[in-house]
């Protein structure tokens, strides 16, 4: 795993996570419709940066893809959880969509590359 991509994509990924969050904090209308498909197109999109920027084999950027997608949005659903904006459940749940949506960009980062 290239550690030098993972951290650009993760470290990206997070930000606009963690932005997401706050927002979603103080306008109930994010909160509501945007933090479950906005949460999963940023870990999409974190897992396509790793896939680009690493460019490495298949199986490498998968799990690469995989681990940046999930890795900035459990991050990002731990302080909505700390904020009290979702249910405990969600870590979980929120985190492997996540996971798979940055597996899947990876996909796609690969196929485009």
């Amino acid at each position: 795993m290239n550690m030098n991509a993972l951290l650009i994509a993760g470290g990206g990924g997070l930000v606009a996570q963690l932005a997401m969050v706050v927002a979603g904090h103080y306008n109930a209308f994010i909160k509501d419709n945007v933090f479950a498909v906005g949460g999963m197109a940023i870990s999409l999109v974190a897992g396509l940066a790793y896939a680009r920027l690493a460019a490495e084999g298949w199986p490498s950027s998968l799990a690469g893809g995989l681990v940046a997608g999930g890795g900035c949005a459990s991050l990002g659903i731990a302080l909505s959880l700390a904020l009290k904006d979702v249910p405990p459940a969600v870590l979980a749940f929120g985190t492997i969509g996540s996971a798979v949506a940055g597996l899947a960009g990876a996909a796609i980062g690969k196929v485009l590359s």
